[in-house]
């Protein structure tokens, strides 16, 4: 885009913010209701930068019609204004601002003194800032061709969901052509489409893909912030995962990718940082909001400072109206334009928090809740902030989902040893009524996950008990000490057999215990193969192999995947492991079982001294399928689907019966403790005719179960057939 001269600048229209391309030029609107004036400035193919005054405010918003300015032009504002920090005024026409209402952002940040708000004197800080910042973009008003493209909306139910980071989930896979690697367009490669839906995935969360920046001290330490939780850009997909270019390409490549996911059947979900954004505390360098509302979009404490509940520097003021207007025209935007089918909300607390404290009537879910584009989309709770008082696990309101962290830590605790009885368990594994059972909301508000991106993976989880983060530069202070891990007996690699068997049995204990829990469960993406970032409990720095999956045979843990895929395949055919309400202990379709029996090894009833044993490391489970239709294991369509389960976590073997009367017998599908780790589907095709077939087992029969086990049992009734 050559310069524009200002001749060529007319009024335009302030209803819809963001640059609007519109046929024969662009329309420009920017929030900056205190500003004296604003600029917009149009960079050309050298980098030349030409100043066009918006010539109109309207009720604080400045904007103006430009004839010319086409797509792929690439744009920023400056703003003039009072210099009053204490009142939220940081106005300095020395600093290029992006567009917050952006569709696309060209360019990296590059670190530089000038970029800061104030000086110690909380003077502003001269210098122009444009050769070290992003360009805004204007996109084309092209439609593309959807071809009947919608939101899937799989029932939460049915939603298995695989979290994985967009770059690190294709950058080694060998299956993907190596210039789509690490992009938009690799997540959309036929063999990742292939792989996600093989092994029972149906929704992706993508880790942050809105345009984020890394941060100044992070790049001082010569890396970079790979995660993408600092988030300067809330429409534009972030550039560097795009494979096709950074003028607006990054949008279309966007699409096809969802579309593509669509058509293989997978929703797409996006982790949103709309809790604090890239700008930081107020040493941090002025991007875009602190430069055109800094006291609209910022929540201040009462001294007039920034309200850190984020551990960022800044929190998003989501109860204001400027901050608020841009988080629902963002998420409707990812919705409608975008077909995203929901969102996880990082640090979601903090979009509820007001000069008060959390305020579970804030406008932020108000706002949400009456909007008929996002009321039904998925929305997941990160139910915690940085703060004691943010943490809110069990807290949101309906139709909220919650990252589940109670599950997280009681099952973690549970099979190393740490758990005190089996309380606590009992309420995780059957979707967490304690928590989400008094309020209307169902078993799948429970998201449940055993690791995520932020702490171990799950083969570290019984590799490490301590961090291992001195690749952060951060003198190894960075990241969580509450891991609630297990080495196993020696800390990191190791190739002791004994050692290795025992972590083997205990990913598999922990993948097996979150994939027969009622509610959503949620994988992350390497888990089943067996993934490890070699004890860094906070790899959120590490754009390299740490943080990349390893796609070959000798770093992928063949019988793992197998076991997640058969447990996927089996939660996917018997709603009884998925079920859409409550267990209530009450008999079922007229018979003398109830629709859940716990069970002690004896195979008499767990009695209520024995929920309260802080001793007791054994719980079996008998889930009845009677109200349910399903088919069972073996291909067989049948009301009768029923399955027990039995837990153990102690160090030495327990022998445990078969109960009388629930079955007329049962068919062992998984042990952990089975070299292969699992039976049933895989080897045994055949059809049940009989309690006397070949390897039926009848009931009061007792099996042993060796330390640190869980067992998978079909039970069946053949009257029922």
């Amino acid at each position: 885009m050559s310069s524009q001269p200002e001749a060529a600048m007319r009024p335009g229209h302030h209803a819809h913010l963001g640059a609007t391309f519109a046929g024969a030029g662009t329309n420009v609107a920017v929030w900056a209701p205190a500003a004296t004036q604003v600029w917009l400035c149009v960079f050309d193919d050298e980098g030349a930068e030409s100043r066009l005054p918006l010539p109109e405010c309207t009720l604080g918003i400045w904007h103006g019609y430009v004839d010319g300015l086409a797509p792929g032009a690439r744009y920023g504002f400056r703003a003039a204004g009072p210099w009053e920090p204490a009142a939220g005024h940081l106005f300095n026409a020395d600093k290029l601002l992006l567009d917050p209402y952006a569709r696309a952002v060209d360019g990296a940040l590059t670190p530089h003194p000038s970029l800061a708000a104030m000086d110690a004197a909380r003077r502003p800080v001269a210098g122009d800032t444009s050769p070290y910042v992003p360009r805004s973009v204007v996109v084309s008003d092209q439609p593309f061709d959807w071809a009947g493209d919608r939101l899937l909306q799989t029932p939460w139910s049915r939603t298995v969901i695989y979290e994985a980071h967009l770059r690190g989930l294709t950058k080694r896979c060998p299956l993907v052509p190596e210039p789509l690697r690490g992009t938009y367009a690799g997540l959309a490669h036929e063999a990742m489409l292939h792989y996600l839906t093989d092994l029972g995935a149906t929704a992706v969360e993508l880790l942050p893909v809105q345009q984020f920046v890394t941060e100044p001290e992070v790049a001082a330490r010569g890396l970079v912030n790979y995660w993408g939780y600092n988030t300067i850009g809330f429409f534009a997909p972030h550039a560097g995962y795009s494979a096709s270019g950074s003028g607006g390409e990054q949008v279309t490549e966007f699409k096809a990718m969802v579309k593509a996911m669509h058509a293989a059947g997978i929703e797409v979900l996006l982790d949103v940082v709309y809790n604090h954004t890239a700008e930081g505390g107020i040493d941090g360098p002025t991007l875009c909001f602190r430069g055109l509302d800094d006291g609209g979009y910022y929540l201040r404490t009462g001294s007039g400072g920034y309200a850190d509940l984020t551990g960022c520097g800044n929190t998003v003021a989501a109860g204001e109206r400027p901050a608020l207007r841009l988080i629902m025209d963002s998420l409707r935007y990812w919705v409608e334009e975008m077909h995203v089918d929901g969102f996880r909300f990082d640090l979601a607390p903090a979009l509820i928090r007001t000069r008060a404290g959390v305020d579970m009537r804030a406008p932020f879910l108000a706002a949400i809740d009456q909007d008929p584009v996002l009321r039904d989309v998925k929305l997941i709770a990160e139910p915690w902030d940085a703060t004691s008082a943010g943490y809110l696990v069990g807290g949101f309101p309906p139709p909220w989902c919650e990252w589940n962290g109670r599950f997280r830590d009681t099952v973690r605790d549970f099979w190393r040893g740490r758990a005190g009885g089996v309380r606590d368990l009992g309420y995780r594994l059957t979707g967490s009524s304690d928590l989400y059972g008094d309020d209307g909301r169902l078993p799948f508000a429970s998201v449940n996950f055993v690791s995520c991106h932020d702490g171990f993976t799950l083969r570290d989880l019984v590799s490490y008990d301590d961090k291992h983060n001195l690749a952060n530069g951060e003198a190894n202070r960075d990241g969580t000490d509450d891991n609630r891990s297990w080495n196993c007996g020696v800390e990191g690699e190791t190739d002791e057999p004994g050692v290795l068997a025992l972590r083997a049995r205990q990913v598999a204990n922990l993948m097996s215990t979150l994939l027969l829990s009622t509610g959503v469960p949620m994988l992350l993406a390497g888990d089943e193969r067996g993934r490890t970032q070699g004890g860094n409990n906070n790899a959120y720095c590490q754009d390299n192999e740490v943080s990349w999956l390893d796609w070959s045979d000798a770093g992928t843990d063949k019988r793992l995947l197998d076991l997640t895929r058969t447990l996927l395949r089996l939660r996917a055919a018997h709603p009884v492991l998925r079920r859409l309400h409550f267990f209530e202990g009450r008999p079922v379709d007229g018979g003398n079982r109830n629709d859940i029996t716990w069970l002690q090894p004896s195979g008499a009833e767990m009695t209520a001294q024995a929920w309260v044993d802080p001793a007791v490391t054994t719980l079996g489970l008998l889930l009845a399928g009677d109200e349910l239709e399903g088919v069972n294991t073996y291909g067989n369509r049948l009301r009768d689907s029923s399955y027990l389960i039995w837990l153990h976590a102690g160090d030495n073997p327990v022998d445990v019966a078969l109960p009388a009367g629930l079955a007329d017998h049962y068919r062992l599908l998984l042990r952990t403790d089975d070299e292969p780790m699992y039976t049933g589907a895989a080897r045994h095709r055949e059809t049940i005719d009989g309690p006397a077939q070949a390897n039926a087992l009848t009931p009061g029969t007792a099996l042993t179960v060796s330390g640190r086990t869980v067992i998978l049992l079909e039970a069946l009734r053949l009257s029922r057939h």
